[in-house]
């Protein structure tokens, strides 16, 4: 794979003999380094939380990999063109949309990804906080697609799709609540913040960020939000592979991606409205001018809500949060 690191190559050449010894002259001739640089590169993954063993005049063996989303165990697995080529990991992050976007006014480019096992000061939508503890997936993936910014808010949906397909991998079956939250049996287990620049009626770049609750408990979580949310581990009743998720949520956002640039929107908004749960039910959403009852009949080209008012009239919302009140027979 183009532009991999010295740690990343030796790790990948360490799991292509996993159980065995490979030498430290064959490492150094993959990596193209010298032996003592094996050895510091080798030093500093043990650092990272790999079990590495070292024999004199027989080389090295990998016998443990650590339980993060480390770069080294993301990139090889990787089935994308480009989405995730560049991973930046932190183990602790205040936001990972918000480093996002300073790499982004960088000119990072697209595809980029940042991670992080836990951040301090998540955020979803509406400016809420998002509880982000170790264990989840907190990733942010920079966008630089060539539309309008009213066209924006497809993107949303086409978030919620890749993120409802990587969990169907899993066994799962979730439900999309507009405009990209996804549930399973009820409740929370993912949400999506989008946020972008735009100049002169064009978008600069697309932030999108993903929180999904993974690997831990319900305990983890405040008790005051505990009634509407769950997590991965809470469903399956096991730890997922985090690594193998997010290769696997990068195939399927870059493959959304580039079907919608291509002019496939009506097929993701299908993948989407398949889905979505929320057909013929009475909601309420809350919007900044305040709240809307009436019943979800779907929505328009661009993603926003379309609403039937009690009076039989329809609107249409760009934003705001739903609450499902009841099915209308």
């Amino acid at each position: 794979m183009k532009g991999l690191s010295t740690e990343l190559m030796i790790i990948k050449a360490l799991k292509e003999v996993e159980g065995s010894y490979i030498s430290g002259e064959e490492l150094a001739q993959r990596a193209s380094v010298s032996r003592a640089a094996v050895w510091k590169h080798i030093k500093t993954l043990r650092d990272k939380g790999y079990g590495i063993e070292a024999i004199p005049k027989v080389g090295y063996k990998l016998v443990r990999s650590p339980d993060a989303i480390l770069p080294e165990e993301i990139i090889p697995i990787l089935k994308t063109r480009s989405f995730g080529g560049q991973i930046i990991y932190r183990r602790i992050l205040g936001s990972t949309n918000d480093l996002a976007k300073k790499l982004a006014e960088k000119g990072a480019s697209e595809g980029t990804v940042i991670i992080a096992e836990e951040q301090s000061k998540g955020k979803g939508r509406l400016n809420r906080s998002w509880t982000s503890p170790p264990g989840g997936i907190w990733l942010s993936a920079i966008l630089r697609p060539e539309v309008l910014p009213a066209e924006a808010s497809r993107f949303t949906i086409l978030a919620a799709v890749a993120v409802a397909k990587a969990m169907e991998k899993l066994g799962v079956q979730p439900d999309i609540k507009w405009p990209n939250d996804i549930l399973i049996e009820g409740r929370k287990v993912c949400g999506v913040l989008l946020e972008l620049s735009s100049q002169i009626g064009q978008v600069d770049y697309l932030v999108m960020g993903f929180g999904i609750n993974a690997n831990f408990k319900l305990d983890a979580i405040p008790s005051d939000f505990r009634d509407n949310v769950t997590t991965l581990y809470e469903v399956l009743g096991r730890k997922i592979n985090r690594s193998f998720f997010i290769s696997e949520l990068l195939y399927e956002l870059e493959d959304s991606y580039r079907r919608l640039l291509a002019g496939g929107w009506k097929s993701i908004l299908a993948d989407w409205l398949k889905r979505c749960k929320m057909l013929n039910q009475s909601i309420s959403l809350q919007t900044i001018r305040g709240t809307v009852e009436g019943e979800f009949i779907g929505v328009d080209d661009l993603g926003a809500i379309r609403i039937k008012l009690p009076g039989g009239r329809i609107k249409k919302f760009a934003a705001g949060d739903v609450t499902i009140k009841k099915r209308l027979t």
